[in-house]
Parts: structure tokens; sequence; C-alpha cells
């Protein structure tokens, strides 16, 4: 079996991690394998040390890439294991019940959830706000699940290797909810056993969570249900576009009237101006997992505006060819603004966000 444990910051919980998945688990049968988002606290420095001594350890540091979910799928898909667990750095997950979940794969289950929600399950010192935000993402997991499960939010589960070879090549690897990715892009029906767990509190270290799970929760639920016809990303980039042009007017509108400027250099602020808006908010939601900073945000941003002022041009060709070819106004518009988007969506991601910037 292989444990695949995501981590970032997690120098000071991975020796007691092994402690005890050893002395649960014995010495045989089972190895782990962390995959490190580049921490700069030496998690992945911390791993290779026991590594050295323990065969059963291994370390794959990713650079350049974040998200907990693309770090699990990487994880498995590093391990050649017949059946793979997946849980969290940080001790909340109780890893006394890993022998009781092979087992009931070897009983013939496809895939085991630990839960926190099953009759003698709890989410322990959880405060009300924490339990209504969980119970809430349930219940909205049920738009895309097939099957019903009490705790598909669970980052604690095994599963057997064909379960993930069935469907590697439909998840979204999008946000935090790597189970909940799994169960919906599994195109059989699973065989699922439930096992109720206590949520501990962490045994080092803070935790990851802040007000972005929410969005990249909703960017999941999205991919499962259009992402077959649309890309989610090109839909977020697409909004926040459009966000964008409201930002310019307001600009516009203000050096005009307010500060009295030149159109010319009025159109020049506003267009720089909701660029840079445009850039911060892709950076921060549609590319959170690629996102960017400090010196890598500025060239960034400089790569954005390029690419973006190669689309303006492309914009104002497009619809100008058409209306001059008796294209109804209207048409030509959208026409040149929907290739303008493309090419600023497809040019961006390969460019600003396709690749680290230090």
């Amino acid at each position: 079996m292989s444990i695949v444990i995501p981590t970032f910051n997690e120098s000071a919980n991975v020796a007691e991690l092994l402690r005890r998945i050893d002395a649960t688990m014995g010495s045989q049968g089972w190895e782990a394998v962390f995959v490190d988002d580049d921490s700069p606290d030496g998690t992945a420095a911390a791993v290779r040390a026991i590594a050295c001594i323990d065969q059963r350890v291994r370390c794959v540091q990713r650079i350049g890439r974040r998200g907990l979910s693309s770090a699990c799928i990487e994880g498995m898909l590093a391990s050649a294991a017949p059946v793979i667990a997946v849980m969290d750095a940080d001790l909340q997950h109780d890893e006394s019940i890993l022998p009781t979940m092979l087992a009931r794969i070897d009983q013939g289950a496809d895939v085991v959830v630990a839960t926190r929600y099953a009759q003698g399950g709890s989410t322990g010192e959880w405060d009300a706000s924490r339990k209504s935000m969980s119970l809430w993402a349930t219940r909205m997991s049920r738009l895309i699940l097939k099957q019903p499960v009490s705790d598909p939010m669970s980052g604690f589960f095994m599963l057997r290797r064909d379960v993930l070879e069935g469907c590697v090549h439909e998840l979204s690897a999008m946000g935090f909810k790597i189970l909940l990715d799994l169960l919906a892009s599994s195109r059989r029906e699973l065989r699922i056993a439930e096992l109720p767990y206590v949520f501990r509190d962490r045994f080092a270290g803070e935790s990851k969570l802040d007000s972005m799970v929410v969005w990249e929760y909703g960017m999941l639920l999205l991919d499962k249900t259009i992402g077959r016809f649309v890309p989610v990303r090109f839909l977020m980039f697409s909004l926040i576009g459009g966000l964008g042009v409201f930002v310019h007017m307001a600009v516009l509108t203000a050096a005009l009237k307010g500060f009295g400027l030149d159109f010319t250099v009025a159109q020049t602020v506003a267009t720089l101006l909701s660029m840079v808006f445009n850039f911060a908010l892709n950076n921060t939601l549609t590319y959170r997992d690629r996102r960017l900073a400090g010196w890598a945000w500025l060239r960034g941003l400089a790569s954005f505006v390029v690419a973006c002022g190669v689309g303006a041009v492309a914009n104002i060709g497009i619809s100008t060819w058409l209306y001059e070819h008796d294209t109804r106004w209207v048409l030509a518009a959208i026409a040149g603004i929907l290739i303008g988007a493309v090419w600023n969506y497809a040019v961006t991601q390969l460019y600003t966000w396709g690749k680290k910037r230090r």
C-alpha cells in the first residue's frame, strides 16, 4: 500500500506522522509518498533526511505548482502499489484505522472513505461556522455525485489502483477535494465502504484553509457540470474580463469628468488600470494554483499587458473586417470580442501562468 501525503509547510509533523504510521502498520507492506509543493519551511528536506535511512519513505517535490488535489494525483501516479491511501500530514486523520480500511479493500471495496459523519465519527473541536460550511459543501456535492456518500469532502480515504486508472484522465485536479473529484469522475458504479473516525486537532503548524476554499470548491463543481463543454478557467477569465470593462468605464469617466484629462490620456490610463485589475484578479482566482508573487508578479503583468494588447488589435481588426464585409455591427463586434478573449486566454495561460516566474 502507498500512503500519499500532500504537504506544504509541514516539516514539524513529518517524523511524528511516520512514527505513528509505523506503529500502526508495522514494518512491512507500505510506503509513504510525500508530495511537497516546495515548502519554504524545508518539508522536502525533512522527508529526504528520513528517506535516507528508511526506504519506505519517498519525496516528490513540485516546483511552480500548487494545489492539494493535483499533488495527490501526482503522488498516486508516482506509486506502483495496488492500493493507495490519501491522508493529511497534520495528524488530524486517525492513522490507527488504516489497517481496517485496508481490510475493507481486501473484502471487496473499491473505495474506503474515512467519514466524520457516520455513527461513531465526529468533526472534533470544530466551531459552528466550520461545521455549517462543511455540511453545506456536502449537500452541494450531490449535484455531481453519482452515489450517496456521507462524507465526500473527506481528505482521508483509500482506493484500488484500478479505480484511479479508470478515471484519472477525467479528473479536474482543482482545489482540495480530491475524493469528490474521483467519485464524480468514475465511469462505473463503485463499491464504497465508510469507516467512522474522530477528526483530531492539528499536531503542529498552521491550517491552510482560507477564504478562497469556497471559490476553489465552486470551480470544481462547475468543472464537473459544464467543464466538458467549455473550460472553467476560460469562463472565469471571461467573467473577469467583463468586470474589467466596468473598471475601464469607471476610470475613464473619472479621468474625463473628474480630472479633466484629454480623452487619449484618459483612455490610456483606463486601459492600463483595467488590465492591471484583470491580471490581479485572474492571478488570485482563475490561476490560484499557479499564482505569481514578487518579481514574478511584475513580469507576469508585463506579459499579460503585451498579450492583451495584441488581443485588442485582433479584436478591432476582425470586427472591422467583418463589418466592412456586410456583417451586422453587433455580430461583428461579438466576433471580435470572442476572438480577442480566446487569444488572451490561450496566450496568457501559456506565457503568463504557464511556467514558474522567479
